[in-house]
C-alpha cells in the first residue's frame, strides 16, 4: 500500500461504520429526543415548529448563526412546495445539513489525495487536554498499518511530561519519536525531525506543538518560527496544519478554533471525543463558520477509533433510526 492508501477506501467498512454509530448515540439520542418534542400533536411545519427547531438545533451546539442558515433554507423548501408534514422535517432538515456541509469545504475524504510529497509534514496544534496526543498516536498508527515510514517530532516541550507521552505512543505503535530535554527549543526539535525524516526516506513526518493558549501574538510567533525552520528542511512544510479540537467542549471548541486560526494558517481540523458527548452538532457549526475541512473524528478509546471524516456517513449516521 502507498502513502495514505488507507483512506481512499469507497466506503466504510462495517466494523468503521458501527464505531461511527457507536460514537454518535449520545448526540443522536439528545438531537432526536428534542425534535420528537418540538413535532408532538404538529401535523405541518409552521412557524411555531421552525421556531423550536431553532431552539433544538442551537442547544445541540451547532451554532447561532449557523442554525440561522438551516432554518432560512427549511423555510423558503417549505414555503416553495406549499405543503410540508412533520414526518418529512427529519428528511428536510438531513438534506439541508448534507448541502451545508458540501458548500463549506467538508469533503468526504473516502477518496482524498496527497499528492506527492515526501515527507508529507503534518504539523499538530490544540491546547492542552483536547485528545492531540492521542490523535497523534493514533494517526500515526493508521499510517503505519497502510505501509508508511512516520516520524513523530515531540516539539511540544513546555508541558510535563508532553514528550513522555509521545514516546509512549511511539513505542506503542512502533514509530520513531525525535525529541529533546524539557524547555528545548520546540523549533530545533521540528527542525531535527523534518532532518531525519529527510535522511530516513520517511513518507510522514508529524509535529507536536505546545497546547498553551497564552496570548495571540505569542502563539503565533512560536508556530511561525516553528514552520520557517520546518521549510528550510522540506520546501513547502508543513502541509498540514491540523487544529485538534475537543466535540464535548462545545461551543468553547468554536472559540479555540476562531483563536488558532487567527494565530496561524490552519487547514485541517480533528475533533475528538464524540463518543463520550451529546455535542456533535459541533461538527456542523465549525464546518460552517470556518470552511476549514473536519478531516478526522475520534469516536471512541480504541486505536482504530480515529476516522477520515466522510460528510455524509456522519450525517447518515446522525439521523440513522434505531
Amino acid at each position: 500500500m502507498g502513502l495514505f492508501d488507507f483512506f481512499k477506501k469507497k466506503e466504510a467498512t462495517p466494523q468503521e461504520q458501527e464505531a461511527l454509530d457507536t460514537g454518535l448515540e449520545k448526540t443522536k439520542d439528545s438531537f432526536f429526543s428534542k425534535i420528537t418534542k418540538v413535532v408532538a400533536g404538529k401535523s405541518t411545519v409552521d412557524d411555531d415548529v421552525l421556531d423550536d427547531l431553532e431552539e433544538v438545533l442551537v442547544t445541540s451546539d451547532v451554532g447561532v448563526s449557523t442554525t440561522l442558515k438551516i432554518i432560512k433554507r427549511i423555510q423558503d423548501r417549505v414555503a416553495r412546495d406549499k405543503y410540508v408534514n412533520t414526518t418529512e422535517l427529519n428528511s428536510l432538515l438531513r438534506d439541508e445539513i448534507q448541502h451545508l456541509l458540501a458548500e463549506n469545504n467538508s469533503n468526504d475524504f473516502t477518496s482524498f489525495e496527497y499528492g506527492n510529497q515526501k515527507p508529507y509534514v503534518i504539523m499538530v496544534v490544540g491546547v492542552n487536554g483536547v485528545g492531540k496526543t492521542t490523535t497523534i498516536g493514533k494517526l500515526a498508527h493508521k499510517l503505519k498499518q497502510a505501509g508508511n515510514k512516520v516520524v513523530i517530532g515531540a516539539a511540544d516541550t513546555f508541558r510535563a511530561a508532553a514528550v513522555d507521552q509521545i514516546q509512549l505512543w511511539g513505542e506503542k505503535v512502533g514509530v520513531k519519536v525525535v525529541a529533546q530535554a524539557m524547555g528545548s527549543d520546540p523549533a530545533s526539535v521540528a527542525y531535527d525531525t523534518l532532518r531525519s525524516a529527510v535522511a530516513n526516506g520517511d513518507d510522514v513526518a508529524i509535529i507536536d506543538t505546545a497546547g498553551r493558549l497564552h496570548n495571540k501574538v505569542g502563539l503565533m510567533n512560536e508556530l511561525t518560527k516553528i514552520k520557517n525552520v520546518m521549510e528550510k528542511v522540506v520546501p513547502g512544510a508543513p502541509h498540514e496544519i491540523l487544529l485538534v479540537l475537543d466535540a464535548s467542549t462545545g461551543q468553547n471548541a468554536i472559540e479555540q478554533c476562531k483563536q488558532f486560526t487567527e494565530a496561524t494558517a490552519v487547514n485541517a481540523l480533528a475533533l475528538t471525543k464524540l463518543d463520550g458527548t451529546a455535542k456533535g452538532g459541533v461538527v456542523i457549526g465549525i464546518s460552517d463558520q470556518f470552511r476549514i475541512p473536519v478531516k478526522y473524528i475520534g469516536v471512541g478509546e480504541g486505536m482504530d477509533h480515529l476516522q477520515l471524516f466522510d460528510r455524509k456517513a456522519f450525517v447518515d449516521s446522525l439521523f440513522k433510526q434505531q
